[in-house]
C-alpha cells in the first residue's frame, strides 16, 4: 500500500482512484463494509482502491488538550487498511490550512486537482469543509459537475440493532465491555506498543509483566483483564500467549501515568524492546488497593485463574 501525506505531491500514476473518505478510527465493521463497497466500484472501473483520512484526526487538531480518544494510532490503522485491500492511503495532514478550506475548495483542490478521483464513497453522515458546511447532497452535486461518481453508504447496524460506530466502541471500552467492542470492530481491540523496562514489582511478586505505555490510545476502564498477547518483530508474529493484565495506575504502587502490564501464561523469555499486541478479551475486576503484598499476591493468583477461565469461555470452552 502506498501512503501519501499531502495531496499536492501525488504522482499521476497514483491518481484516479475510487476513494473511501472518513476518519476510519478503529477500522471497524462499518468502515470495512464501506471500503469493500469502494473496492467493488474501483474494480468495475479498473481503478485503484484509495482511502482518504486525516492525520492528525481533526478533533486532535481542534482540541489538542483533550485526552486521547484514538482506537487505532496511525501505524495500526495503516496496517489494518492494507489488510483490507487498500492500494493507496491518502493520509492528508490536517493543519490550519486544511481546516480553513471551504467545501467547494476541498472538492476542487483535494479531490479533483490533487487526487483526480474517479469515484468517492462516504457514509450517510459525512460532513466536510470549514464549519462542516459540506454534506452528502453537496458532494453528490459537486461530483456530478466535476465528473466523478459519488455513492452514499448507509450506516451498518449490528444484528441486535446497535449502531456500528467508533463512538459506540469507545463507550464500550470505557465501560469495561471489550467483548462488545470486539463485536463492533470485527476483532478484539488491541494495544500495540514496545515493551519497556518497569520497576520489576511483578517479577518480585511472582508474576513478571511486560510493561507498555498507553500514549496515543483511548484509556479504557481501569482494572484487570483477560488478554491475548502477540509478540511482534518487524511486523512478523512470533507467537500468541494467553495472559492477564493490569491496566491503570496501580493503587498500591501508584504510577504517574496509566500503564498496561501484561503477565503472559506459560512464557519464558525476554520481551524487552519487542513490540507486543495485547488484545483485551474480558474485564475481570476494577483496580483495588490491598492491605499487604501477600494479599495482592493471593489476588493475582485468583485473577490468573479467572483470566484462564474467561479466555477458555471466549474460545467456546465449557
Amino acid at each position: 500500500m502506498k501512503i501519501f501525506r499531502h495531496y499536492e505531491d501525488v504522482p499521476v500514476s497514483c491518481k484516479g482512484a475510487v476513494v473511501a473518505i472518513g476518519n476510519f478510527d478503529g477500522v471497524h465493521r462499518g468502515h470495512q463494509a464501506l471500503i469493500a463497497r469502494a473496492g467493488v466500484l474501483a474494480k468495475a472501473q479498473g481503478a485503484p482502491l484509495g482511502v482518504l483520512a486525516f492525520e492528525p484526526h481533526p478533533q486532535e487538531f481542534f482540541r489538542p488538550e483533550n485526552e486521547s480518544f484514538r482506537l487505532t494510532p496511525f501505524r495500526t490503522k495503516a496496517r489494518l487498511l492494507a489488510e483490507h485491500g487498500v492500494d493507496i492511503l491518502y493520509a492528508l495532514s490536517f493543519d490550519a490550512s486544511m481546516s480553513k478550506k471551504s467545501a467547494e475548495e476541498f472538492v476542487r483542490d483535494v479531490l479533483v486537482t490533487g487526487l483526480g478521483v474517479r469515484g468517492v464513497v462516504v457514509g450517510a453522515d459525512f460532513r466536510f469543509g470549514k464549519g462542516r458546511t459540506g454534506d452528502t447532497a453537496f458532494l453528490a452535486e459537486a461530483g456530478r459537475q466535476a465528473g466523478f461518481a459519488v455513492e452514499i453508504f448507509d450506516t451498518l447496524i449490528a444484528h441486535d440493532a446497535q449502531k456500528i460506530s467508533s463512538s459506540e466502541i469507545r463507550a464500550a471500552l470505557k465501560q469495561g465491555r471489550p467483548e462488545i467492542a470486539a463485536k463492533l470492530l470485527g476483532r478484539g481491540w488491541t494495544i500495540e506498543r514496545r515493551v519497556e523496562h518497569g520497576d520489576a514489582r511483578g517479577r518480585e511478586l511472582g508474576f513478571p509483566t511486560a510493561n507498555m505505555q498507553l500514549d496515543g490510545y483511548l484509556k479504557p476502564a481501569f482494572g484487570i483483564y483477560a488478554v491475548r498477547a502477540t509478540i511482534l518483530e518487524n511486523e512478523k508474529r512470533l507467537g500468541t500467549h494467553d495472559g492477564v493484565a493490569s491496566l491503570g495506575i496501580r493503587p498500591m504502587f501508584k504510577t504517574d501515568v496509566p500503564l498496561l502490564e501484561a503477565h503472559l501464561f506459560d512464557f519464558t523469555g525476554d520481551l524487552y524492546g519487542k513490540n507486543l499486541a495485547v488484545e483485551l478479551v474480558a474485564y475481570l475486576r476494577p483496580e483495588l488497593k490491598f492491605d499487604s503484598t501477600e494479599a495482592l499476591q493471593a489476588q493475582m493468583a485468583k485473577d490468573s485463574e479467572a483470566a484462564r477461565a474467561a479466555l477458555d469461555r471466549a474460545r467456546g470452552g465449557c
